[in-house]
């Protein structure tokens, strides 16, 4: 079978794009929605099934950085993650945008370079949760937040971090979030939420009144990277036994977490060397695992994106080479297809560049599908 062509999606983004997120808003058979988010400070949404442009939105703050919504068949709000620190939340229903909170105490100066500072580089909603986001940033501060909170603007919890946060992610069950900072260092957290805790009276065992009960979030582990540069973007598996990691030197690394009490199978982790052209090396700009079978993809900044089995340590397929970097690529719910932002990341600094493109290509079986290992 021939390899399915990348099909380039209605007015893109006109600057850099940052992230690219499959949306969950209903349970239609004919619409399927893509978020991007970009410098130019545009969400953006297209239906994938249609290949439209649905709606385009300046959050009003500057530059996006980040951008999460919840994996969830109901979801209809995303969120994002601003220059300015800023988190919004977007209501595609209303396309109706609101403040959740800031990252930084000069979040409201006027200086641009104040609000570089303070950045929110990175969002994640919190998985088996319907209304907890956590953002980091280049503040060096990890913050959660309620969105349902009646106390507007404040998060619930916030932690030091060792360095300006550059990725993050939660793991499926809804327990963790790693966080990769500046100086290699990757931080996870224990995120455990409560939702109602209920009171009962011993006298007639009704239950006499019930609270909510606010989340609990401790940092359990913080190590180095095992990759000697800079992390640009950091995954837990589907499983959450470890995470993969992949740098700006071309590498990936696949880490397992017994520190937590996690079992690994007696694993070993190990890194790969990726995305290089002769002797150039080029940046992992992006890391997603398949839905499906847990396997994952890489984006370089080649323009490549490359399919992987990480259990059995096999390259599974090289995707066809896209104008420019690959900036992030996201998998739809069930897996058959892949989303990629093909968007100039500046590794060679400024130079004229192909415009940034949004991509969609069908997902074969056989570039997903993990090898079978002989015994």
């Amino acid at each position: 079978m021939s390899s399915p062509e990348p099909i380039a999606l209605p007015n893109p983004p006109n600057d850099g794009i940052t992230s690219l997120q499959y949306i969950d808003n209903n349970n239609s058979s004919s619409q399927q929605l893509l978020a991007s988010t970009s410098w130019d400070g545009a969400l953006r949404l297209h239906d994938t099934f249609a290949k439209t442009h649905v709606l385009t939105h300046v959050m009003e703050c500057g530059p996006l950085l980040s951008m999460t919504s919840y994996p969830s068949a109901s979801s209809n709000k995303v969120f994002t993650g601003g220059i300015d620190g800023s988190i919004r939340q977007f209501d595609i229903a209303t396309s109706t945008p609101s403040l959740i909170g800031m990252h930084g105490a000069n979040s409201s100066s006027n200086n641009s370079d104040d609000n570089k500072k303070v950045a929110c580089s990175a969002l994640s909603a919190i998985h088996d949760s319907s209304s907890l986001i956590a953002s980091a940033g280049w503040d060096a501060k990890f913050h959660l937040w309620d969105v349902r909170s009646s106390n507007k603007h404040q998060p619930v919890i916030t932690l030091d971090l060792p360095g300006k946060a550059f990725g993050m992610d939660t793991s499926l069950d809804g327990t963790k979030v790693v966080v990769a900072t500046s100086g290699r260092q990757n931080c996870f957290i224990d995120v455990r939420s409560f939702s109602l805790s209920t009171v009962t009276n011993n006298n007639n065992n009704d239950k006499e009144n019930s609270q909510q009960q606010p989340p609990i979030a401790n940092m359990i582990l913080q190590r180095d990277s095992s990759l000697k540069y800079q992390t640009r973007c950091i995954k837990f598996f589907p499983s959450t036994q470890g995470i993969a990691i992949g740098s700006i030197e071309g590498r990936v690394a696949i880490e397992y977490l017994t520190e937590l009490g996690i079992s690994n199978n007696n694993k070993k982790k190990y890194a790969f060397k990726c995305h290089r052209v002769n002797d150039t090396i080029y940046p992992v700009n992006d890391i997603a695992f398949h839905p499906t079978h847990g396997t994952f993809a890489t984006g370089g900044a080649d323009g490549t994106v490359v399919t992987w089995d990480g259990n059995s340590k096999k390259k599974l397929a090289s995707l066809a080479k896209l104008p420019t970097s690959i900036a992030c690529l996201a998998f739809n719910r069930d897996g058959t297809e892949l989303a990629m932002a093909s968007s100039y990341t500046f590794e060679e600094g400024e130079r004229d560049h192909p415009r940034e493109e949004i991509y969609v290509r069908e997902v074969l079986e056989g570039e997903v599908k993990p090898k079978v290992v002989a015994k």
